[in-house]
């Protein structure tokens, strides 16, 4: 039964049964005879078909909204008895992060708790703190407003410099202040609410947008305009610091922020793993 309810809840986020069995790794048709069993057994029509999408009747919202905590304080309980037991540690980490300084610091924190097993998973900020409050992470390395999240704990660990990348690395007569038209990151990303009253303080003009700092980056390395990205994604890439034009010195900086839901991060292996973290961010 527990399986079906989850599957109910992924398809209710999702819309769709492909989408589904992708994020339960299960096969469409598994998806299918789950909502079914549910149907059956609350003799209930829970889900509507508008051609490939589904929505939930009245039924199966009610059914969603009651089940959903339930189901997310299971997972907690099965981390908290498996996973710590196990001296294991389940995180998600927002994709920038771990594609550009964030190896190098678990690395490094690896050297300091060599008894502990960390497991990744790289995803976009805002599905790492859903992650999190379902019960599936642990905890987050993500990016964002430390203020957003009041169900969450949330600690800054970093303010990481955002750069211009000047479009096709050529050298642009710019001071700090002066109106620039970017690219940079779109407004469903975790950063952008942290790093949007600073761009317009400084008047940075937000012309195009796209879904990373990566691709961000690559367009303006290629000529397509100025790109506005943490500095880490900036270096990864191999541009040169010279040919950068930093903004830390103005306060453009984004928050990097270590998040867990309360019950976690009072775990001692959690803590641990925290007080680490926060050394060692600053020094990668």
């Amino acid at each position: 039964m527990i399986e079906n309810l989850e599957t109910l809840v992924v398809l209710s986020k999702t819309g769709t049964m492909m989408e589904t069995a992708t994020v339960l790794k299960i096969s469409q048709s598994a998806v299918s005879k789950r909502i079914d069993a549910l149907e059956r057994y609350y003799d209930r029509s829970l889900i509507e078909r508008h051609g490939r999408r589904v929505v939930l009747t009245h039924h199966g919202t009610r059914l969603v909204e009651r089940v959903t905590p339930l189901i997310s304080e299971l997972r907690g309980v099965f981390l908290e008895d498996n996973a710590l037991r196990k001296g294991k540690i389940i995180m998600g980490v927002s994709e920038a992060i771990l594609a550009s300084w964030g190896p190098r610091l678990f690395a490094r924190v690896q050297e300091r708790m060599p008894e502990v097993e960390f497991t990744f998973h790289a995803q976009r900020s805002p599905v790492v703190l859903d992650r999190i409050r379902s019960g599936e992470y642990m905890l987050g390395i993500c990016t964002g407003s430390p203020d957003a999240d009041t169900d969450l704990l949330s600690e800054v660990i970093r303010l990481e410099p955002m750069v211009i990348v000047p479009a096709g690395l050529r050298p642009i007569r710019y001071r700090v202040g002066d109106v620039l038209d970017v690219i940079t990151i779109e407004s469903r990303s975790g950063a952008w609410q942290s790093i949007e009253d600073d761009m317009r303080r400084l008047n940075l003009k937000r012309r195009v947008s796209l879904e990373s700092f990566f691709s961000v980056a690559q367009m303006a390395i290629a000529g397509f305009g100025h790109g506005l990205v943490p500095q880490g994604v900036a270096l990864t890439l191999g541009v040169e610091p010279a040919a950068l034009i930093p903004l830390h010195k103005a306060g453009l900086n984004r928050p990097v922020r270590f998040v867990a839901r309360k019950s976690m991060f009072s775990q001692p292996l959690v803590q641990s793993f925290y007080r680490s973290v926060s050394e060692l961010a600053a020094s990668v």
